[in-house]
C-alpha cells in the first residue's frame, strides 16, 4: 500500500497480515488475563444436585402448608454429607445452604418458620408454595459452552471454568514485543541529558500498555542514528513476534530506521497514515516477525500503539476485532472545531455525569510532544477526516485508554 493511506486501510491492513498464535494449555490458577484459545465447555452440572438455598428443614410442601403443622426429624443433609435415605409423608430432613436435597423433598422449611423440640418440628408460618431449592443444573449443564474462544478470562470467569471442572485451559500464546527506541538526543531515566538531549520516556509507558493489552514487552534499548546501531538492535529483535522501532523514520537524513530494515529483508504493508497525531506510521514484516514503525513524538506513539499495536496484539491473540479495537460513544462536553484532511484523535477525559451519561472533554492543547496531556487523558475522541464544527452535546465516538 504505497503512499498516505486512512485509518481504517492500515487497521485492516494490519488484522488481514497476521494471523492468531499457536496454543498453549496452563494451569487454571496462572491463566488470568490470558485470552482463551478454545472455548471452556463444562465438565459437569451446577449444582450437581438439587441443592438447599437455605438453613432448615426439607419436607413436602402438602405437609407444611399450614401453620402449627408438625413434622417428625428423620436426619441431617449437610454440605459435603448428604442425608442417604428418602423423604415420607409427616417427615422432615435438618438441611443446611448448599447441602444436597433428599428424594422426596420438594421444599425448604427455613429455620426462621419453625420451632423444635427433639425430633419433633412445628411449622409457625403458613407455607403457601415450594421454595428454597436450587435445581440440579440450574447454572449450568454439563457439555454446555460456558465462554467463547476469543474471550480474556479473568475474575468471575474463573471461578467459572473451575466450577466446571477445568483444571488446564487452552490459551492462545502470549505476543512477545521488541521495543527499540532511537535517537542520538535520548538518555535513559536516571541520566543526565546533555544540552540538547532529552530522557527516553515512550518504551516506559507503551510497556505497561502492552502488557495490559495481553502481550510481553521487552525494551531491548536505545539504537544510535546510525545504521549499524540500528541493524544491531533490529537482528536481536527478530525472534519476536512483533518489532516496534520507535522513532527515526520520517524523512530527514539521519532517519535510519526503515533502511537499516530494509537491509535485514523487511517488505513493507503501508508506509504511512492519515492520522493526527501519527503520520508516519509504518508497517511491514521482516522475516516471520511484524514490524510496526511508531513516531518519535510521545503523544504520537502512544496514540497510534493504541489504534494499530492494540488491534495486532489482539490479532495475534485471536480476539474477535470489536474487542481488539474497542470504539465507544459518549456526548462533546464541549463544541468540537471543524478538522483537517486527516482523521483526528483528540486526547480528552471522559466523565460520567449525574445523570448516567458520558461525556467527552479533549483537552486544549494537543501538541503530539506533551506527555502531561497524554497521562491524563482516559481516552481518545475521534474526528473524522474533515469533519465539520460539532457543538457541545452532539454524539461522539471515542476508544479508551
Amino acid at each position: 500500500m504505497p503512499g498516505l493511506i486512512s485509518v481504517d486501510e492500515a487497521k485492516d491492513a494490519i488484522w488481514n497480515a497476521l494471523s492468531p498464535l499457536p496454543a498453549e494449555t496452563i494451569p487454571l490458577e496462572t491463566a488470568s488475563g490470558r485470552v482463551l484459545a478454545a472455548p471452556v465447555i463444562a465438565g459437569m452440572s451446577q449444582p450437581p444436585f438439587n441443592a438447599s438455598a437455605m438453613d432448615g428443614y426439607a419436607v413436602r410442601i402438602e405437609d407444611v402448608r399450614k401453620a402449627g403443622a408438625q413434622l417428625r426429624v428423620i436426619g441431617v443433609s449437610s454440605a459435603g454429607e448428604r442425608f442417604t435415605g428418602a423423604l415420607r409423608a409427616g417427615e422432615a430432613v435438618r438441611i443446611f445452604t448448599g447441602a444436597p436435597v433428599p428424594p422426596g423433598a420438594d421444599h425448604i422449611l427455613i429455620q426462621e418458620d419453625t420451632a423444635r423440640a427433639g425430633d419433633v418440628v412445628r411449622v409457625t408460618a403458613e407455607q403457601k408454595s415450594a421454595a428454597n431449592i436450587r435445581p440440579l443444573g440450574v447454572d449450568f449443564h454439563k457439555g454446555e459452552t460456558l465462554i467463547a474462544a476469543g474471550a480474556r478470562i479473568e475474575g468471575a470467569a474463573l471461578a467459572l471454568a473451575a466450577a466446571a471442572g477445568a483444571a488446564r485451559l487452552s490459551v492462545t500464546r502470549r505476543p512477545r514485543i521488541a521495543l527499540i527506541a532511537n535517537g542520538d538526543e535520548l538518555v535513559m531515566p536516571g541520566e543526565t541529558p546533555g544540552p540538547d538531549q532529552i530522557v527516553c520516556s515512550i518504551p516506559f509507558g507503551l510497556a505497561p500498555m502492552i502488557e495490559k493489552w495481553g502481550a510481553q514487552a521487552d525494551f531491548l534499548g536505545v539504537a544510535r542514528d546510525d545504521m549499524a546501531s540500528i541493524t544491531a538492535f533490529a537482528r536481536k529483535a527478530m525472534d519476536y513476534d512483533v518489532i516496534v522501532p520507535i522513532g527515526g523514520a520520517s524523512v530527514g537524513e539521519r532517519d535510519f530506521m526503515r533502511a537499516a530494515f530494509g537491509d535485514l529483508g523487511y517488505a513493507p504493508v503501508f508506509e504511512k497514515v492519515a492520522v493526527r497525531p501519527g503520520k508516519p506510521t509504518w508497517f511491514g514484516f521482516a522475516g516471520r516477525a511484524a514490524v510496526l514503525g511508531l513516531p518519535g513524538n510521545p503523544a504520537s506513539a502512544l496514540v497510534t500503539a493504541t489504534l494499530f499495536l492494540r488491534l495486532a496484539i489482539g490479532r495475534l491473540l485471536g480476539r474477535v476485532q470489536s474487542e481488539a479495537d474497542p470504539i465507544l460513544h459518549a456526548r462533546a462536553a464541549s463544541a468540537l472545531k471543524e478538522n483537517g484532511a486527516r482523521e483526528t484523535w483528540l486526547r480528552a477525559e471522559v466523565i460520567q455525569r449525574e445523570d448516567g451519561s458520558l461525556a467527552a472533554a479533549p483537552f486544549g492543547d494537543q501538541d503530539s510532544s506533551l506527555i502531561s496531556v497524554m497521562a491524563r487523558a482516559n481516552a481518545l475522541i475521534q474526528r473524522a477526516a474533515n469533519a465539520p464544527a460539532e457543538p457541545a452535546g452532539a454524539a461522539i465516538s471515542y476508544t479508551p485508554l
